[in-house]
C-alpha cells in the first residue's frame, strides 16, 4: 500500500505543468512548478519542515517547546502543520497587510497570531520580525525559526527543491528557473544546487517594486523600501538567506503585473495560484518572448489562490485598488535619462571643500556624489555637511572631501522602475543612477516632474 505515515511525508514531489494559453506561438516553452500543491498550500512547507527537523536534531527544539516565527502566512502555515503533527505550540507575527484567509488558516491549526503594522521601518520595535524576536526571547523553551537569516532555509531548497526540479527536467535540461525573492531561500538554494552541478541554467530572481533585493543585487547597497500589495514576495530588510552570488539576473515586477497574470493563470490555465506566482510567470513570459522558440523556462508558483479569494481574485477588490484598469507603469529610469548629454556632476574624494563649494555654487546644486579614483561612488556630500563641519571647526576650505561624505541613500540602477524614485524623493534625497559601478546621472524631483509632463503630452 502507498500510505503516508503523516501528512509531512506528502511535502514535495509537486508537478511541473506546461503553459499553453499564456504562451504565444514562437515563444520559448514555459513550465510551472506547482508548489501550491504542497499539503499546507505553499513552497514554505519544505523549508518549515526542514528547519524544524534540524532544530530537533540539534536540540534547539525539544518536546513541549514553542515555535515562534515572523511570517507573511505561508511559512507559518507550514510550521503550524508540522507543529500540529509533532505536538508543539506556535506563535506567529504577521504584518497587517496579509489576507484574512492566512490569519484564519494559522488559527485553524491552533496557532497564536500577533498582528503588527506593515508601514514601519525594519529597525522599529513594532516591525513583525522584531516582535517575533522579542516573543521568542521572553518564552521559555522557544525556538525561533528565523527564516530570513537561517542557512537552513537555503539548505532546504538546495537539498529538496533544486534536486527535484533537476530530476523532473531530465538532469536540468532547462534554460532558466524563475524564482521569487521573499526571504531569498528558494532562489539561493536552487541556485546553489544548479551551480554545483556545473549547470548553465540561468537562475532568475524576481522582486517587487518597493522591495530591497533588486537594488541590492544591482548595486550592493540597500534602497528605501516602501509598501506594496503582493504578498510573500520581496522584503524590506536584507536577508542572510539571500545569496546573490548564485543568481544570474534579477527582474522587478509591480502589483498590477503580479495580480493580472495570476488571474489569467487561474482562469485560462486552471492553475489556482497566488499573486506572487503571477510575478514569476510575468517574467518567464517576458523571457519566453525575448528568447523565442527552442528554449525552456521553469517558473515556480509558490502558493495557492485559496489565500487570496477576498483580494486579487475578487473583482471588487481589484477595482477598488485600480488594478482593473490598464497598466499605468511609468517606464524605467534608463528611459528617463536616455538622451542626456554632458558630464555628470561629481566631486573626487581628494578634492577640497573649497573645490566642492565652487562646483555647488557654479552649478546651483546643494549635494554632489563623491567618487573614488575609479569613478565609483563612495558617498554624498551636502551643503549642510560642509556647513556643520566649518561651524564646528572640524574642517576648513583646504580639507579633503573624503571623511565628510555621508552614505548614499538613493542609489538606483537604469533598469529600475521610475516608481522607485518616489520613495527616494520622499526621503528628501537625490537619486544617483549607477551603471557598471559608475555614476551616470543624478536625478532630482524636477527631473521626474519633467518626465511625467512629457508622458502626459504624448
Amino acid at each position: 500500500m502507498d500510505v503516508k505515515n503523516t501528512i509531512l511525508e506528502a511535502i514535495g514531489n509537486t508537478p511541473l505543468v506546461r503553459l499553453h494559453k499564456l504562451v504565444e506561438p514562437g515563444w520559448s516553452e514555459v513550465l510551472v512548478k506547482c508548489e501550491y500543491m504542497n499539503p499546507a498550500g505553499s513552497i514554505k512547507d519544505r523549508m518549515a519542515w526542514y528547519i524544524i527537523e534540524q532544530a530537533e536534531k540539534t536540540g534547539q527544539l525539544k518536546p513541549g517547546g514553542t515555535i515562534v516565527e515572523n511570517t507573511s502566512g505561508n511559512t507559518g502555515m507550514g510550521a503550524a502543520m508540522a507543529a500540529a503533527v509533532k505536538g508543539y505550540r506556535c506563535v506567529f507575527t504577521m504584518p497587517d497587510k496579509m489576507s484574512k484567509e492566512k490569519i484564519d488558516g494559522l488559527r485553524a491549526f491552533g496557532a497564536e497570531v500577533v498582528i503588527t503594522p506593515t508601514d514601519v521601518p525594519g529597525d522599529s520595535p513594532d516591525h513583525y520580525v522584531n516582535v517575533a524576536k522579542r516573543i521568542a526571547g521572553e518564552t521559555p523553551g522557544a525556538f525561533y525559526i528565523n527564516q530570513y537569516h537561517s542557512q537552513w532555509n537555503i539548505e532546504a531548497h538546495e537539498q529538496l527543491t533544486g534536486p527535484e526540479i533537476w530530476r523532473q527536467t531530465d538532469g536540468g535540461k532547462i534554460d532558466a528557473v524563475v524564482i521569487g525573492t521573499g526571504t531569498g531561500g528558494t532562489v539561493s538554494g536552487v541556485g546553489r544546487f544548479f551551480k554545483k552541478q556545473g549547470s548553465k541554467t540561468r537562475i532568475i530572481g524576481v522582486d517587487p517594486l518597493g522591495s530591497v533585493h533588486f537594488h541590492y543585487f544591482k548595486t550592493g547597497t540597500l534602497s528605501t523600501p516602501y509598501v506594496y500589495k503582493v504578498e510573500g514576495l520581496g522584503e524590506d530588510i536584507l536577508c542572510d538567506a539571500f545569496d546573490p552570488s548564485v543568481v544570474d539576473e534579477m527582474y522587478q515586477v509591480n502589483d498590477y503585473e503580479c495580480f493580472t497574470v495570476a488571474r489569467r493563470l487561474t482562469r485560462e490555465e486552471g492553475l489556482f495560484c497566488g499573486g506572487s506566482s503571477g510575478g514569476m510567470v510575468h517574467i518567464a513570459l517576458k523571457l519566453a518572448k525575448e528568447w523565442g522558440h527552442g528554449k525552456r523556462i521553469v517558473a515556480v508558483l509558490p502558493d495557492s489562490g485559496t489565500r487570496y479569494v477576498t483580494k486579487y481574485l475578487n473583482d471588487e477588490w481589484m477595482k477598488m485598488h485600480g488594478f482593473m484598469e490598464p497598466d499605468r507603469g511609468l517606464g524605467s529610469v534608463g528611459e528617463l535619462i536616455r538622451g542626456r548629454t554632458g558630464d555628470v556632476l561629481t566631486v573626487h574624494e581628494n578634492d577640497t571643500v573649497s573645490a566642492a563649494v565652487g562646483v555647488m555654487r557654479k552649478c546651483g546644486v546643494s549635494q554632489l556624489p563623491v567618487v573614488d579614483g575609479h569613478g565609483r561612488p563612495i558617498g554624498m556630500v551636502h551643503e549642510v555637511d560642509i556647513l556643520r563641519g566649518l561651524q564646528a571647526g572640524s574642517v576648513n576650505t583646504g580639507t579633503a572631501i573624503k571623511g565628510i561624505e555621508k552614505p548614499i541613500g538613493g542609489l538606483v540602477y537604469p533598469q529600475a522602475r521610475v516608481e522607485e524614485l518616489f520613495a527616494i524623493f520622499g526621503q528628501d534625497q537625490a537619486a544617483i543612477v549607477i551603471d557598471d559601478g559608475r555614476v551616470v546621472a543624478v536625478l532630482t524631483q524636477i527631473d521626474l516632474i519633467e518626465h511625467l509632463a512629457k508622458r502626459q503630452g504624448k
